[in-house]
């Protein structure tokens, strides 16, 4: 079956040699019109013969390629033909009439094989660029007698040069000319899907499923997946009718579908079907697990996976299924004994070593940790993470030099600011705030990409020590030098006071969602300094709430951001006595992560409501939490 067998030839710049003066070319026509006269008397064609003589000078062969492969099961010769004088009658210029693409299917000969000199035509053009000459030629040659191959190369020339639909038009209409042609059929049932024409996706399934139940449609299928909800329910409809019982592909396509809306029950019979042919196929056994999921206890889901595992030892997937699976059970421990197996096994896996490392610093596991790192050092690939996560187990350990000196090594692209955040804050923590900054100032020249960033810890820096106008005016400086860095300006407006600076600040945050709207640390930056000018603003508290009510499932939430969000609402509230509504919405958000911010905040509205039993409890937290002075990173400024 030559289902994928569709390769878009090279379209090569014109070949010099191809520009033939016109008694050259008036020749090879000549010679052409008399290979044809005797292809029709003696039925066969030796392609590679007659080109060879006529065109072996002006031509690279790759241009031929694809029609050799059109005139295969033609066998006889053409040098008579090339022998005999060419006559004055014989010259012409004239080229082969093209059709427009509406009627490449009325050929007036039907019955007639296809014109070896209209394959020429076709395949110079597409080689030199024409491709709707090109195409238009073949398509027009393909609904010729016994062309089966000449359609095969008019669609994969329409495949790479045109829309789905108009290649989906040809195929569906040289099927419905060879309805007996059983390879249209799949190509046909591919083009529809792609095409999004699920009724005719359907039908065309169903009927090579009624020729043979047991097909295997797997490339059909490969990259139509629908992403929207409307297309996958027109393919499910679409899929519904057929009977796939004995089919894998089809099943398993039911099932993925029944999974996402949520009928894992309907999703589970059509999985069992597909496994039942194929019972060690990895990915049918995962989806069978995603569906389980939905319906059994969480034990019955992992013995499944770990008996399938236990029969497919082999399987890496297998082993991260069941791993990943019990780290979102919050069973680290199960997670990290399989990781440690999984390890023995593959023992030169970078992804499980690296795995394995994580999830032994997420136990505390660090001599574990420790040792799966140094392993993954050796890896040139991994280097960089391996020395990241020694530094983070180092620092775990209190070993902060030594954290230091690992992430200072750090210099992969997608870690070195990560890692060089870390370095700052190990040195502000020793309260050596020169040596941070000189951090970022080698950050900023090492790595120029990342210098709006190093000016605004450098800014933040600066404000934590209490120096306001000089984090400022190194803003106001690195702006001139970077005036297209949101990050930086964003940094110089949350520095700005709400009150005072009004004006200024309500300027630069309707120039910064004028940016970009969607985000969300403006929109909540924008709500608060509302909200600090009228405490009524119907706008800032919309912009508030609108936060807050983002789900947890939703790409767009943000713990930090939410929790800034109830900050913002509970002061507001505060500030207008009402009391009760600043305990609704921060109590819980404290007793699940608690920041000395909200924790004042509470204490006021319970000052407030004289309760003072609560009032005396809230504050005993507040001072063992936050002895010192020491503040939570969530109730800082956030410059970044």
């Amino acid at each position: 079956m030559m289902f994928f067998g569709l390769v878009s030839q090279a379209k090569p710049e014109p070949d010099a040699a191809l520009s033939l003066d016109y008694r050259e070319q008036s020749r090879i026509q000549v010679l052409l019109r008399r290979a044809m006269r005797r292809l029709w008397q003696h039925r066969k064609l030796a392609l590679m013969l007659a080109t060879g003589l006529c065109l072996s000078t002006y031509t690279q062969a790759k241009v031929l390629d694809p029609l050799l492969k059109l005139w295969q099961p033609y066998q006889t010769t053409l040098a008579s033909v090339a022998s005999e004088p060419v006559s004055d009658n014989d010259r012409t210029t004239e080229r082969p009439q093209s059709h427009d693409e509406s009627d490449f299917k009325n050929t007036d000969n039907i019955n007639d094989e296809p014109s070896l000199y209209a394959l020429l035509e076709a395949e110079f053009a597409a080689d030199r660029s024409d491709i709707e000459r090109g195409l238009s030629l073949y398509k027009q040659q393909a609904f010729k007698r016994d062309a089966t191959a000449v359609f095969e190369r008019a669609l994969s020339l329409s495949l790479a040069y045109e829309a789905v639909d108009e290649s989906l038009v040809f195929a569906k209409s040289w099927q419905d000319q060879n309805p007996d042609h059983v390879p249209a059929w799949f190509y046909v049932a591919h083009l529809a899907l792609k095409a999004h024409d699920y009724a005719l996706a359907g039908e065309t399934l169903n009927r090579i499923l009624r020729y043979d139940p047991r097909a295997d449609l797997s490339e059909i299928l490969i990259g139509i997946y629908p992403s929207t909800d409307e297309d996958r329910r027109e393919l499910l409809a679409a899929l519904q009718p057929i009977d796939s019982a004995q089919n894998a592909s089809i099943s398993v396509l039911k099932a993925g579908l029944l999974y996402q809306f949520d009928e894992p029950r309907a999703a589970l019979i059509h999985i069992e079907r597909a496994l039942a042919s194929q019972p060690d196929y990895v990915p049918y056994i995962t989806l069978k697990a995603d569906i389980l999921r939905k319906i059994e206890p969480a034990q019955t889901v992992v013995n499944y996976v770990s008996q399938a595992r236990l029969r497919n030892p082999d399987s890496k997937s297998l082993y991260l299924y069941e791993i990943r699976y019990l780290l979102d059970l919050k069973q680290s421990v199960s997670a990290w004994e399989l990781l440690l197996a999984a390890h023995e096994r593959f023992t030169e896996d970078p992804e499980i070593t690296l795995l394995a490392a994580l999830v032994s610093l997420d136990i505390q596991e660090y001599s574990s940790a420790d040792q799966l790192l140094n392993t993954l050092a050796k890896s040139p690939t991994y280097l960089d993470q391996a020395y990241y996560y020694l530094g983070i187990s180092a620092e775990r350990q209190q070993r902060f030099e030594q954290a230091k000196s690992y992430l200072k090594s750090v210099i992969q692209e997608d870690l070195v600011l990560a890692a060089r955040k870390k370095v700052v804050e190990l040195e502000l923590l020793d309260d050596n705030s020169e040596a941070a900054i000189a951090t970022l100032r080698n950050l900023r020249e090492d790595f120029e990409v990342f210098a709006p960033d190093t000016f605004v810890l450098q800014a933040d820096i600066l404000w934590q020590q209490g120096k306001a106008d000089e984090a400022l005016e190194l803003l106001s400086r690195a702006s001139r030098k970077h005036p297209n860095s949101e990050a930086i300006l964003f940094a110089r407006v949350q520095l700005l006071d709400d009150r005072n600076d009004y004006v200024v600040k309500r300027t630069l945050l309707n120039h910064l969602q004028n940016l970009n709207p969607d985000n969300l640390s403006y929109q909540l930056s924008y709500a608060q300094l509302l909200l600090a000018n009228d405490r009524n603003s119907t706008q800032g508290l919309e912009l508030a709430q609108t936060i807050i009510q983002i789900r947890y499932d939703d790409p767009r939430y943000d713990n930090e951001l939410h929790l800034q969000a109830l900050n913002v609402l509970a002061s507001n509230a505060l500030a207008n006595d009402n009391f009760t509504q600043v305990i609704d919405y921060l109590q819980t958000p404290y007793e699940v992560l608690p920041t000395l911010r909200s924790g004042v905040l509470l204490l006021r509205a319970y000052q407030g409501l004289e309760n003072n039993e609560k009032v005396a409890e809230l504050l005993a937290d507040l001072q063992q939490r936050f002895a010192f002075g020491q503040q939570n990173v969530n109730d800082r400024i956030q410059l970044y």
